[in-house]
């Protein structure tokens, strides 16, 4: 399947099959298309909580709205971010690429990121953002279904999975069997309207 049809096909489903499992083979080839997703600085400030005990799987159910797909899902994803990933050892970002252009990267990663937290927020969002679509296109290319999801608790998710401090939650991406098609598409905005040349 190539880019342009898993980009048109890819519909949030909200309707998995319970009982189907992927495999762990699957879901190490699908994390790792999901690591190699962009971020700033490759600061790599994505993490990804796999949920896979049944019983925290209900208790987030509860928290999102009792939305059937968090459990039916064969994996539930929760992309959080480390907002302090920026200092942690930036070296090891840049640990493969000639000494030159460690020194000027490295440097500047603090300059950027120190004392901006809304920056640093900011970045975790794109960053998780993206990983998310990474996800769901690997995903549509392997014959699974996916959904996007935000609808839930962030507070009451952050204590279930015991998120730590410095972390934000930016979004949960279910992943599984589709059961039930989309609703068909609610209706694209045309080009016209979207797209400004220049300046608005």
């Amino acid at each position: 399947m190539n880019v342009t049809t898993a980009i048109r096909l890819r519909r949030s489903i909200k309707a998995f099959d319970p009982g189907h499992k992927i495999s762990d083979a699957e879901t190490t080839h699908l994390m790792s298309l999901a690591l190699l997703s962009p971020t700033a600085f490759n600061i790599q400030n994505w993490r990804f909580v796999l949920v896979q005990d049944p019983d925290l799987r209900r208790q987030l159910r509860a928290a999102a709205w009792d939305q059937a797909q968090i459990t039916d899902a064969s994996l539930l994803i929760i992309l959080a971010a480390d907002l302090k990933s920026w200092q942690k050892e930036p070296s090891r970002y840049w640990k493969n690429v000639p000494q030159a252009i460690q020194s000027f990267l490295i440097p500047v990663i603090d300059q950027y990121y120190n004392g901006r937290e809304q920056v640093q927020r900011d970045e975790a969002m794109r960053s998780c953002g993206i990983a998310a679509m990474t996800l769901m296109l690997a995903a549509q290319e392997m014959g699974y279904a996916s959904c996007p999801m935000d609808g839930f608790d962030f507070e009451a998710v952050a204590k279930l999975i015991n998120l730590p401090e410095n972390y934000v939650i930016s979004m949960f991406v279910a992943i599984g069997k589709g059961i039930k098609e989309a609703w068909p598409r609610g209706g694209q905005l045309p080009l016209e309207e979207i797209i400004i040349y220049d300046k608005f």
